[in-house]
């Protein structure tokens, strides 16, 4: 048993995941097994297994470390697994949160200086119903706020959109506060102006006089925060119930939870912005919390986080996205994987070494016994014919070692590869939903800028000169609102009459179907979007333009033009995606149709307009359940590819066919694609099958990628190639030295030669992977570095024939064998040193 202690990781998280418990018992079982061999060798062939026995007892050894490091890389990941993707949806909320919030702050700056509102305060206008109609107009298309009020300074209330809660007066000191503040106010608590509620957010600035004297009212807007929050919840909780999710204030107190009756807002919890664990109500759980950094300056309301609370009796339960990759290209991803993952490089690497060892062992140990039976070593001391049982249990248990810690290793990198795949759906998730949360916010200016009274006088009756002065109106709200390259109007004719930016565009004419759209729109409720593509408006380049109809101010029903947005697309959206795959290696993204065609993207590779070639598949299950998310080949390269369909947001979206459908595509790229002889080269160990109980033994090995045979009596023994010392005057395919026991009778070194190189089936390159045979004729011995030793084989004479190349070459003849299916290239070892003697 191991009574060493265990890895601190592995002894908090272990108990809690059965799938790794299974493992770690199936691995610790084989270590029975090996001690079994020992105490089997020992009885039945002491003599014969004293020179393996060391051998075995140090792979035993080696793969008792082996399974604790593998152990422990399952714990670690299966852990940054369930953190990894609380983080992310932390961090996603939060951001989600913030961007909305950023909006309601040009809102209320935009609203406060209405002008129409603003003469109202004044008292210039004073029918109260209609400046609440003008209040409710702005609610509607806006639908973020549940209301907005007019207060005097004194804070009487002039007027309201939520008429049916209507109150008189508030005492609330925020009145005299933004009355005070330079700009506006964010303001999060319990407050008259929203009676019944426990808690409000609040958008206040100072209302100024028409002239732009003195302070003369207040503008409160009041966010929907319950209901976006909740929104918000659905969309980035853990959707089995296995977490919860918080927003937290600046001392950690809850102010929401997705789950109340789970953990209550008001309570304190702890906090862990690096992700760990940490215990709550006597229960132990992953936290991860995430603080936001700001969106465009704004930092969202004062200390507010996420945090995603996850038990650990509930967080490693159950599959997390199954998916499935086609063996050839699990093979391929995992090529790679000194890349991605170093720590899994270095345990594939631990195992390929102690597959190599106890391979070498049976095979030492067959060459040791072939070269007995060639010199007819026959005594009751040495009966090799009791070392044969003992080196097929080494084999079989070494096949089964190999296949439980592969096993072991497949299923770690699944738990990686379904990590990178959570990570890239989130993404794309993300992506869509901020673009479909910035369209709705023009859809709505787009509307609401149409009711400005002083485009509906100008258009209705105004002359060519008031029209030319709606650029300072145009102007001021492009001041504002900078994610729009231009605003434009245009007269029932389509002819643009007022434009911001460069005026060459002023005078001629918008599209005739757009016209004919906006003149379509049924009520100011409605707006039109263009399809995505290159405009005059925006310098030829693709972008989305909204429109919304201007009306006559005394007839609704009659259109008397309309007002066009230019979406900075070719900003804006880069900078959507550049969001999503900040501090990503190796990652892309991309808005596309869903034909694939790129709207916008992070790969200059693939411009606006361009396909992305990626199975039509991803893009109809995308389409079809939403998100999709898929291990495949793009470019040459090896992927995680996600795709998510833009669902909408709030009202936005809800009529069919008003918007253009959009997907998100996230790629994250491992590694070029391998070929199928490389894999073929990296893979699996070939059978050779033979039943000739008579005629000659061959040490069988691979090099440069093919299977080859050396007569076993010239064959000493097979070492790890790790042994071998570089010396100044390697190169070529000359690599090295390697010391050698003088005592049995060899030099105290030999050189060593990559046989690949000598072969001419490669260039020789600086390695020192695989084993090296130590080869002898006459007196001479020298090193072969080979890619893996494979088997020791009997071979009947008329199982082989030559080449008929004479002398010339190393491979004297080909071996059939597995009834003629397979060939193994005989070597000769006098040419071997005769070929290598003039190097050393």
């Amino acid at each position: 048993m191991n009574h060493e202690p265990e890895n601190p990781l592995v002894e908090t998280f272990l108990a809690y995941m059965p799938d790794v418990m299974r493992r770690q018992a199936a691995l610790h079982e084989l270590h029975q097994s090996w001690r079994l061999i020992e105490a089997s060798a020992k009885m039945n062939c002491p003599a014969e297994a004293r020179l393996l026995l060391p051998a075995v007892q140090a792979t035993r050894t080696d793969l008792v470390q082996l399974e604790r490091d593998l152990v422990a890389n399952m714990v670690h990941e299966r852990v940054a697994q369930v953190l990894g993707e609380a983080a992310t949806r932390a961090q996603y909320a939060l951001d989600l949160l913030v961007r909305n919030l950023f909006e309601r702050t040009a809102d209320v700056g935009f609203l406060a200086a209405d002008l129409d509102l603003c003469r109202f305060v004044a008292g210039e206008t004073p029918d109260r119903t209609v400046a609440e109609r003008r209040l409710g107009a702005y609610r509607d298309k806006y639908t973020v706020y549940d209301d907005i009020l007019l207060l005097a300074p004194d804070g009487a209330v002039l007027a309201q959109a939520d008429t049916a809660g209507r109150i008189d007066v508030s005492h609330d000191p925020l009145v005299a506060a933004t009355l005070a503040a330079p700009g506006y106010l964010e303001t999060f608590r319990a407050s008259d102006l929203r009676p019944g509620q426990a808690r409000a957010l609040l958008y206040s600035q100072a209302m100024r006089a028409p002239d732009g004297g003195a302070p003369i009212g207040v503008l409160v807007l009041s966010f929907r925060f319950e209901h976006e929050l909740a929104a918000i919840f659905r969309a980035y909780g853990d959707p089995d119930g296995r977490a919860n999710m918080l927003l937290l204030d600046a001392d950690d107190r809850v102010v929401s939870s997705a789950d109340p009756l789970w953990v209550a807002p008001g309570v304190r919890v702890p906090v862990q912005l690096a992700g760990s664990t940490r215990m709550f109500a006597g229960r132990e759980y992953l936290v991860s919390t995430f603080a936001s950094s700001g969106y465009q300056g704004y930092p969202g309301p004062a200390g507010w986080k996420t945090q995603v609370m996850a038990p650990l009796d509930l967080a490693f339960r159950g599959s997390r996205d199954a998916f499935e990759v086609a063996p050839g290209m699990l093979q391929g991803l995992l090529s790679h994987a000194h890349t991605f993952n170093p720590a899994l490089h270095a345990l594939m690497s631990s195992v390929l070494g102690a597959t190599q060892a106890i391979k070498r062992i049976v095979w030492n140990g067959k060459i040791t016994g072939s070269l007995a039976v060639a010199n007819e070593i026959h005594d009751n001391n040495r009966d090799n014919s009791r070392l044969n049982p003992v080196l097929d249990q080494i084999t079989e248990t070494g096949e089964r070692s190999d296949t439980a810690f592969s096993q072991s290793i497949e299923g770690l990198y699944q738990t990686v590869l379904a990590s990178s795949l959570q990570a890239a759906a989130f993404t794309a998730q993300l992506l869509v939903d901020m673009l479909d949360r910035s369209l709705y916010e023009r859809a709505n200016d787009c509307r609401w800028w149409a009711l400005a009274g002083q485009l509906r006088q100008a258009l209705a009756g105004g002359g060519e000169e008031e029209q030319a002065g709606l650029k300072d109106l145009l102007d001021h709200i492009n001041g504002l609102y900078t994610v729009y390259s231009r605003i434009v109007v245009y007269d029932r004719a389509g002819r643009i009459v007022a434009s911001t930016g460069a005026q060459d565009i002023v005078g001629s004419h918008i599209a005739g179907d757009t016209l004919r759209a906006v003149a379509g729109l049924r009520s100011e409720m409605d707006h039109y979007v263009e399809p995505f593509g290159a405009s005059n408006l925006y310098d030829g380049r693709p972008t989305f333009i909204y429109h919304a109809a201007i009306r006559h101010p005394e007839r609704e029903a009659s259109v008397v033009g309309g007002i066009g947005i230019v979406f900075d697309s070719a900003v804006e959206l880069r900078n959507m995606l550049e969001s999503g795959v900040a501090g990503r290696a190796n990652m892309h993204a991309f808005l596309v149709s869903p034909d694939g065609r790129v709207l916008c993207g992070t790969d200059s590779h693939r411009p606006a307009g361009a396909i992305l070639p990626l199975a039509r598949e991803l893009f109809d299950t995308a389409v079809e359940h939403g998100r999709a998310a898929r291990i495949v080949t793009h470019g040459g390269q090896y992927c995680v590819a996600a795709c998510a369909r833009a669902d909408g947001y709030r009202e936005f979206r809800s009529t069919p066919g008003r918007e253009q459908p959009v997907l998100s595509v996230l790629l994250q790229s491992f590694g070029p694609e391998r070929s199928p002889a490389e894999l073929a080269a990296q893979g699996g160990q070939v059978r050779v099958r033979t039943a000739h109980e008579h005629g000659r033994d061959y040490a069988l090995f691979h090099a440069g990628g093919a299977l080859m045979a050396l007569d076993a009596a010239a064959v000493v023994e097979a070492v790890p190639a790790a042994r071998v010392k570089r010396t100044p005057g390697s190169g070529g395919a000359r690599i090295g030295v390697l010391d050698v026991d003088a005592d049995k009778g060899r030099r105290p070194f030999v050189w060593v030669f990559d046989l690949a190189a000598l072969l001419a089936q490669r260039a020789a390159a600086p390695r020192l992977d695989g084993q090296v045979i130590l080869v002898r004729h006459a007196a001479a011995t020298v090193g072969l570095l080979v890619d893996d030793v494979h088997s020791v084989q009997r071979f009947a004479p008329e199982a082989s024939s030559p080449t008929g190349l004479g002398e010339a070459g190393l491979c004297t003849g080909l071996i059939q064998a597995n009834g003629g299916e397979l060939l193994i290239q005989e070597l000769s070892a006098g040419r071997l040193l005769q070929a290598v003697q003039a190097m050393a």
